[in-house]
């Protein structure tokens, strides 16, 4: 199978299917508005999931029973969040967790990641690990608070009047974020005023590059924080520039990387592997209910961007779409790979986008590595351990990196173990060559 041929049925956003016209469903509608849109919703999402999840059997459950009783449960809800939450009560008998329904809210969060694009004041925020503190990673330059002079390091003491005590970064986000020409107030430690941001539309870039030299040999770091619709075009810049650089290797930085976009995965792939090369295995649901054949999934014909020798970082947090890369990097040969051992998501979902807004994140097919490795709650075991430097040392992968921070993240990559290890196998493979 083509990888141009697999991304209408696989790559992510899907229609939702209308109910057949031969499906007949009566269920006891409440009078209560919120109630009944929750069973409407119930309905749309026990439908998608009667025809595309990957597992005709359903976890071994009655998939009509099953409707018909979270629809019962449901109209007896004493409130709407009850009545919705039967969604994901329903969804639980599945047995598995990739499969689940996401409000509209938690999915405007992931456009955020896959579309690579956000509305908000342009802050990177995260709770410092020693203090526990808001801080500001960075702003995204350009953007309102950069505008504003907010410095990487500053503690944030309120949001919208709010304190933010105890707060993670993933809170304070989701607060900052809005509709673009709208205005938050922040309140930050070294200011005695709050500072009123408007927002607006920015971008997010998912790749971070630099060069680097070790033992007089030139080397590109290339980190990459998910698989976004940009994601490929921006790897292909940060490569061509360090090349141009005169970079005569690279270290690929995948950890932390949750995945994303397959699509993504699979033009990546292209920049660092020569013609038809195989990028994973994948098996669906056939029409009548059993499981397809597994096929194949290989590139078009093509060159790579680049030949250079290739290290891939990887360890727990890498998932999904990292581990397909990672996979097939190793599995062509193309790359060695180092760290801890991945995630194991050997599961790919489609999203349905329901008429409420929300969205239905469905498995609807399951993959093996180019050698038919089945990495699923396994993970890929990497080719070297981390070995070097202070035990435990590794810089805060998977984190945007933004112009005004490179310097002290390059900082910690000088000191980063994984990276140590990574030069040290490049430089054996360059002295070798």
């Amino acid at each position: 199978m083509a990888a141009s041929s697999l991304a209408a049925s696989l790559l992510l956003l899907a229609q939702s299917p209308a109910i057949a016209e031969q499906t007949i469903v009566r269920f006891p509608a409440s009078s209560n508005p919120g109630i009944f849109a929750a069973q409407k919703t119930l309905v749309e999402a026990w439908t998608i999931i009667e025809d595309a999840y990957v597992d005709a059997r359903f976890g071994g459950n009655d998939w009509e029973s099953e409707l018909s009783e979270a629809l019962v449960s449901a109209y007896t809800a004493d409130t709407s969040a009850n009545a919705y939450h039967e969604i994901s009560t329903m969804l639980e008998k599945l047995g598995d967790p990739f499969t689940r329904i996401v409000p509209p809210s938690e999915y405007a969060d992931f456009r955020v990641s896959s579309d690579g694009e956000v509305q908000g004041v342009g802050l990177l925020i995260a709770a410092d690990p020693n203090s526990g503190k808001l801080v500001v990673l960075a702003p995204i330059q350009g953007g309102p608070a950069d505008r504003a002079g907010i410095k990487p390091g500053d503690e944030v003491l309120s949001i919208d009047g709010t304190t933010t005590e105890g707060w993670d970064g993933d809170r304070a986000a989701k607060s900052l974020r809005g509709t673009s020409g709208s205005s938050v107030t922040v309140k930050f430690a070294r200011r005695s005023e709050q500072v009123r941001l408007q927002r607006e539309k920015l971008e997010l870039s998912p790749v971070y590059s630099t060069a680097m030299v070790h033992e007089g040999h030139k080397l590109g770091y290339i980190r990459l924080v998910n698989f976004s619709q940009h994601a490929a075009a921006d790897m292909q810049k940060a490569v061509t520039q360090l090349e141009r650089g005169g970079a005569e290797g690279f270290i690929l930085d995948l950890r932390n990387n949750p995945g994303g976009l397959v699509r993504a995965g699979l033009d990546i792939a292209r920049l660092w592997l020569d013609g038809n090369a195989a990028i994973f295995n994948v098996q669906g649901r056939e029409d009548n209910g059993h499981m397809a054949i597994m096929q194949r999934v290989i590139l078009d014909a093509g060159d790579a961007l680049s030949e250079k020798p290739l290290t891939v970082l990887v360890n727990g947090g890498s998932a999904s779409a990292s581990e397909i890369l990672a996979g097939a990097l190793r599995d062509n040969g193309r790359a060695t790979l180092v760290g801890d051992r991945t995630f194991g998501k050997g599961k790919i979902q489609s999203v349905f986008e329901l008429e409420d807004g929300s969205a239905l994140f469905v498995t609807v097919a399951k993959y093996r590595t180019p050698n038919m490795e089945d990495i699923d709650k396994v993970g890929i075991q990497p080719d070297t351990a981390c070995t070097l430097g202070e035990p435990g040392r590794q810089s805060a992968a998977g984190v945007p990196v933004d112009r005004k921070t490179a310097s002290s993240v390059l900082s910690q990559l000088q000191e980063d173990s994984c990276v140590l290890t990574a030069e040290q196998l490049l430089e054996g493979q360059l002295i070798h060559s």
